[in-house]
């Protein structure tokens, strides 16, 4: 019996993504994010994840908004492979790094094919099973992802021919994931939802998540990140705070009311759990999914502002401007403070340290010396250096206090 949705159905999630996004649960904690204190995740699967791109913004995610939390992230890629490919290498890939949690993504070179073969099909469940096995002697915790669809470059619905079996191979991922009791994650519904909504809007937008059709940029990535953060419980919250006259309310940062000046403005300075983050290299995907909105709910609510309109500022840096109506209903400031600003400068900062990691660990490391030949004295060496790039990534954690100020502005 297959149990994924039908075309019809991925079609009905377009049309009712806003009404679900616009009442998101008020209390957001991360108490159920699949991702724990002391985590080492090994990230495996074939040039999709090489690419370092889906792979970095989970992990960009994931620190950032748990700053908190002792996390470290191997990408462990290769073009090309296959499910026998991972099951293989597991223990010098997995293993060898201590691994707590595994992501799998594997099914592109396994499936890429317009017509379904169940001998091809077999393979792919035997080598999935095989990484199974070998993770749950481990005692590792493994979410595995579906492939996303490849974006059609030609005009006609997004599911047709290679896709058709692609979809096919996810429903053995969900096979797998509950036959083992793990953690199943579809990221080719939500993402061929996107492609959906984009070609009903123009039937010949047929590159919409960059990149080639099998390896999707940015705007592509983005879309699988959020998808898997999503079903692993993510906390998409980051900060809340409602100010209602004298009464201050406060979710995931704490807060200090500073007072209100004669001209009417409002300061209080905020530490927050956690920090917003958005490539802006993907930024061309907001015209289908509002993904910097839903992954980053930077909430703040005044109400009993006169009628006019206000500047919101962080350490006197102006990023926002809103009316006093749209300030009592509620604003994200998610999308303004990541523009501009000591959050931007320090999110930044962060972003700049993940991606040096990473791109040491791949090009020096795993690339320069397992894939190379494994020469273990040289493999030694290099890695004695990822402590101090894992450091550089929690210390440009460090939370900082803002001061914001709620600015009347004149008429």
């Amino acid at each position: 019996m297959r149990t994924f949705r039908s075309m019809s159905a991925v079609l009905a999630l377009v049309l009712t993504a806003t009404a679900t996004q616009a009442q998101p649960p008020e209390k957001d904690d991360g108490k159920y994010f699949f991702f724990k204190d002391g985590d080492t995740i090994v990230v495996m699967g074939d040039s999709i994840t090489e690419q370092l791109l889906y792979s970095n913004y989970l992990e960009m995610w994931s620190v950032s908004r748990f700053p908190k939390r002792n996390l470290t992230f191997r990408n462990v890629g290769i073009g090309g492979d296959t499910s026998p490919g991972g099951n293989n290498r597991f223990q010098r890939d997995v293993l060898a790094h201590k691994a707590t949690v595994l992501t799998v993504d594997f099914g592109m070179n396994d499936g890429h094919s317009k017509t379904f073969s169940d001998p091809a099909f077999q393979t792919y469940l035997k080598g999935l099973q095989g990484i199974a096995d070998q993770a749950k002697a481990a005692k590792i915790r493994v979410a595995w992802i579906t492939t996303q669809p490849i974006e059609m470059r030609q005009v006609g619905s997004a599911l047709q021919g290679v896709n058709e079996t692609l979809e096919r191979f996810s429903e053995g991922v969900e096979q797998i994931a509950v036959k083992n009791r793990g953690i199943f994650v579809d990221q080719f519904h939500p993402y061929l939802a996107v492609l959906a909504k984009a070609r009903a809007t123009d039937p010949k937008n047929i590159n919409v998540t960059g990149g080639d059709a099998v390896h999707p940029g940015p705007p592509g990535q983005v879309v699988m990140a959020a998808a898997i953060l999503k079903r692993l419980d993510f906390q998409r919250l980051i900060a809340r705070v409602v100010i209602d006259g004298d009464k201050l309310d406060a979710e995931n940062c704490q807060v200090k009311m500073l007072g209100a000046k004669d001209d009417g403005t409002l300061s209080f300075s905020c530490v927050t759990s956690g920090l917003p983050f958005f490539p802006e290299e993907a930024k061309s995907i907001l015209k289908w999914s509002p993904i910097l909105d839903d992954m980053n709910r930077y909430w703040l609510t005044v109400k009993g502002l006169k009628p006019g309109r206000y500047a919101v500022q962080l350490n006197d840096q102006k990023i926002a401007e809103y009316t006093a109506q749209e300030l009592a209903n509620r604003v994200n400031l998610a999308g303004p403070a990541l523009a501009a600003g000591p959050v931007a400068e320090q999110v930044k900062q962060v972003w700049t340290a993940v991606k040096d990691k990473n791109k040491y660990f791949h090009d020096q490391v795993y690339r320069g010396v397992v894939l190379a030949g494994n020469n273990q004295e040289l493999y030694a060496e290099r890695m004695k250096k990822m402590p101090e790039l894992d450091a550089a990534v929690r210390k440009a954690l460090e939370m900082k206090p803002h001061t914001v100020q709620i600015v009347p502005l004149g008429k």
